[in-house]
């Protein structure tokens, strides 16, 4: 077990006011709305949409991708980085839709602390529990807004306790709204009484204008629906450092991101309660703490974000010790020198050339081919180090895939191994079919648009699909291969990491197999996410 001590305070300190955020929730919640509101308090933009293009304004942060502005649905994480009261905000947009979700697992292993969004008429949602219980089992803890309180909604009190009775967290209010929802007075402070009161702008383009009633003021002037407020707050825990962080309790905030209320609130919160960035534990059971050299992790490869440039931009989380452009880092996986000339800070789709970042910070490399995710990179000296590989999911879903241009075979076979090398779709080669004719393999079939999209358009390389009648992979061990492809209705294939995955119809096809060969075993493909 190897743990490295090097000295430089000034790294501690850079890390110390950092703060590495994703906001994660079921689709329609307002994730994207609550991104540009947050973006907008830290004066990071001008106004709200110009995130998302809204209006007569143009995009300029995420939802760049042709297939995501038709559909008006994230298919992409986004990376933000701002500044808010004198810290580094490294805020990480994730894809909402159930078939994206493994870009915002992975996204999960990159961040310190998640804000859980929740609509205040629904609560928790499918979506929203499965992201929540990635973030249990990393170690990541979450702070929950529930927004669109300007409009009807079920009782707040209801809402905590759904909290606690289905995921076992301790709602803690940071703020109470004064008003039922659809009536929204304004938002108590939980700690001092003090109630802001808001005035929104048109559109929501711009902040909402904020009154601020101290106690007794906002006694006289609310009435009973202060004192309701207060005495509904007061049902509940103040809020607890230790316990938030160690996942038993959630800071609890209310708002409403369209309208830019309570989002101040919440980029305190931010602030004051997320844990900066520390140890990061690494594959041989160490921790690497922020002051070693520099050491990063790939967790997501991006393309075309720059339609003028078909480049492809590998965002890196800084795990330890000043990151330098023109540095070069060692490529762990092969051991091997690699150049980091091309270095970017990244707001959305829009770059701007980074000199340096510290742990907590996110770094695109362009056109870093060499790069994959999950790979581990770290400056050469002192001994190497490797961070724990990426989640893998069981996919649900699966299509063989052939280039319906046979002159075009070479674009093909690249196209799939870029798609492959980003984390698009899992791409198997079947004993059945061939490297010919890779099987894909994804969460959700919206993967599959996506693929055949980009393979036509970056690749020129148009492809068929041909849907497979198969919804479950298993682990199973090369010397039983023969067996399962003898098996009527199932196939095996390879993984690019060399597992060997039995496909099967469904799962009671896979009990059936099991039953009739109990010497063979078929393991689940279980998220490998590492307690932190």
């Amino acid at each position: 077990m190897t743990t490295l001590t090097t000295e430089n305070p000034s790294v501690a300190a850079e890390a110390a006011r950092r703060r590495s955020i994703a906001v994660i929730s079921h689709p329609d919640a307002g994730k994207s709305t609550l991104t540009e509101a947050l973006a907008l308090h830290a004066r990071a933009i001008d106004e709200a949409g110009a995130v998302h293009g809204k209006g007569n304004r143009s995009g300029v942060v995420s939802d760049w991708l042709e297939m995501e502005q038709k559909r008006g649905i994230s298919i992409t994480s986004a990376a933000l980085q701002f500044v808010y009261r004198d810290v580094v905000i490294n805020l990480l947009d994730t894809p909402g839709h159930a078939d994206f979700s493994e870009d915002t697992y992975r996204v999960l292993t990159a961040v310190d602390a998640a804000v859980m969004l929740l609509d205040s008429a629904k609560g928790l949602e499918p979506q929203t529990l499965k992201l929540f219980e990635v973030c249990r089992r990393r170690g990541v803890p979450v702070i929950t807004f529930v927004n669109k309180w300007d409009r009807p909604g079920r009782e707040v009190l209801d809402l905590c306790d759904e909290l606690e009775e289905r995921i076992g967290l301790r709602p803690t209010p940071v703020t109470w709204p004064v008003g039922e929802a659809g009536r929204f007075l304004g938002l108590l402070d939980r700690q001092d009484g003090h109630v802001t009161r808001y005035r929104r702008t048109p559109g929501g383009a711009s902040l909402a204008e904020e009154e601020t009633l101290d106690a007794s003021r906002a006694a006289d002037e609310l009435d009973d629906d202060y004192t309701e407020a207060v005495e509904g707050a007061q049902l509940l825990d103040a809020v607890d450092v230790a316990t938030f962080r160690s996942g038993e309790t959630t800071p609890l905030l209310f708002g409403a991101a369209l309208a830019n209320i309570g989002v101040r609130q919440l980029l305190d919160a931010v602030v004051d309660l997320a844990p900066a960035p520390g140890a990061r534990p690494t594959a041989d059971g160490g921790d690497r703490p922020v002051e070693a050299p520099f050491s990063g992790f790939v967790f997501k490869m991006q393309a075309g974000m720059d339609p003028k440039h078909r480049d492809h931009v590998a965002y890196i989380r800084v795990c330890s010790g000043r990151f330098e452009r023109g540095m070069n880092v060692t490529h762990e996986p092969s051991g091997r020198p690699f150049a980091t000339k091309y270095a970017l800070s990244v707001f959305g789709r829009e770059r701007s050339t980074v000199e340096d970042a510290y742990p907590g910070d996110v770094v695109g490399l362009v056109n870093a081919g060499a790069l994959a995710v999950g790979d581990t990179v770290h400056e050469p000296s002192g001994p190497p180090v490797r961070f724990p590989p990426m989640p893998a999911f069981e996919p649900e879903h699966f299509a063989v895939a052939r280039s319906s241009d046979p002159g075009r075979s070479k674009q093909f076979r690249k196209g799939m191994s870029q798609l492959e090398q980003e984390g698009v779709v899992q791409v198997l080669v079947s004993d059945l079919r061939g490297d010919a004719s890779p099987v894909l393999a994804a969460v959700g079939p919206l993967q599959f648009e996506v693929a055949a999209f980009r393979m036509e358009h970056e690749f020129s390389a148009p492809m068929v699909l041909e849907t497979l009648s198969l919804s479950v992979a298993r682990y199973v061990d090369p010397a039983h291969a023969a067996a399962v492809a003898a098996y009527p209705g199932a196939e095996v294939a390879r993984r690019r990491d060399g597992a060997t995955l039995a496909l099967l119809r469904d799962v009671w096809h896979a009990r059936a197999f099991e039953r009739g060969h109990p010497d063979i075993a078929l393991d689940p493909l279980t998220p490998n996410l590492p307690s932190r």
